[in-house]
């Protein structure tokens, strides 16, 4: 994906993005619209991947419907026209997602749509692999049962949830692919203290640690799983060659150590071909990126959008863009550690 542009979408009024295609890293504070800018992308790339491996091709009338479907299952709106950005009167939201070169897809629909959205323009082709979204939580534990109750009841977990479970269940990759994704599991199986598999008699991921045998993940400390997620899901070739990841938040549960394996986990990621999205509010998460990029792998494109309200009365959030961290002002993180910083040399100096 090389570029996003939307109108009058939730918080944003009017906001154009361009991507890099190696890692994105979306920076700003809680309601500043990061998780709901990385689900729009996501849901329509998710739609136009389900067309290839279903239907062949892509129809408008099947294109129209779907879209607006998925974004409600994923953002979890009470109808479609909840995601227009809210002013007074009726408002419409403009989507365009550039691919490559000319090829894209574009639509709008308004405060009163519900069941379908106006496509503009149809996207020529795109990658079959469906995209990778992973929530804050981690979702090994709640795997056994869980495509069976999701499909089987009404709930309000949105559908990133079961889409991720669904790769999470398919089957280890063989062949060509096989030796790429070793290549990727060895650092992270490495941090983890072994390797993810999943018994097929009981559909649970368990955690094959040498000379202590099988651990059930609900045993297995909560960061690790996190990392066991990202394993599994590179085992299957969800995150092997060409694809795309977005990760919300990914730090959360991680001690310091598993940060670092998971910086390093995604830039690698990045050097094989896949495209990366992060939504954080780690300082140290940043600050390891910045590490790497500047040393081993400094051959990974890298792009990092700042997230803030405006000032100028009804204009919605603004995003910053920039290829260095550095060169986003003004960025939260920063401000409330540099004062935090100021707070604690304050109390030596009292004491």
């Amino acid at each position: 994906m090389r570029s996003l542009a939307i109108k009058n979408y939730v918080a944003f009024a009017d906001v154009e993005i361009r991507f890099s295609p190696g890692l994105n890293v979306f920076i700003g504070e809680n309601g500043t619209g990061k998780t709901l800018l990385m689900k729009l992308p996501y849901a329509v790339m998710r739609v136009v991947s389900e067309a290839r491996r279903k239907q062949g091709r892509l129809t408008k009338t099947w294109l129209q419907r779907r879209i607006a479907e998925k974004l409600v299952d994923v953002i979890r709106p009470e109808s479609l026209g909840r995601l227009v950005r809210r002013r007074r009167g009726r408002q419409r939201c403009e989507v365009a997602i550039q691919i490559n070169g000319q090829d894209g897809v574009a639509f709008n629909f308004a405060t009163h749509s519900r069941e379908v959205v106006a496509v503009a323009q149809m996207p020529g082709r795109w990658q079959a692999r469906p995209p990778v979204f992973l929530p804050t939580r981690e979702l090994l534990t709640i795997y056994p049962g869980f495509l069976a109750f999701y499909d089987n009841h009404y709930t309000e977990f949105d559908e990133t949830w079961r889409d991720t479970c669904q790769l999470l269940g398919a089957l280890a990759v063989r062949g060509p692919r096989e030796k790429k994704a070793a290549q990727l599991l060895g650092p992270l199986e490495e941090a983890m203290g072994g390797r993810v598999v999943l018994d097929s008699s009981n559909d649970r991921f368990y955690l094959k640690a040498a000379g202590t045998g099988n651990m059930e993940m609900p045993l297995v400390a909560e960061g690790v799983r996190k990392l066991a997620m990202l394993a599994r899901l590179t085992a299957t070739g969800a995150l092997v060659g060409k694809g795309c990841l977005f990760w919300d938040e990914p730090e959360t549960n991680l001690n310091p150590k598993l940060i670092r394996s998971t910086a390093k986990a995604i830039l690698e990621l990045c050097a094989q071909g896949v495209q990366v999205f992060v939504a954080t509010h780690s300082l140290f998460l940043l600050r390891e990126f910045e590490v790497l990029l500047s040393t081993s792998h400094s051959r990974v494109d890298s792009r990092f959008f700042a997230f803030e309200p405006s000032r100028e009365g009804d204009a919605g959030v603004a995003v910053q863009q920039a290829e260095d961290l550095t060169n986003i002002e003004p960025l939260v993180l920063l401000d409330e550690d540099l004062e935090q910083s100021d707070r604690y040399l304050a109390m030596d100096e009292m004491s």
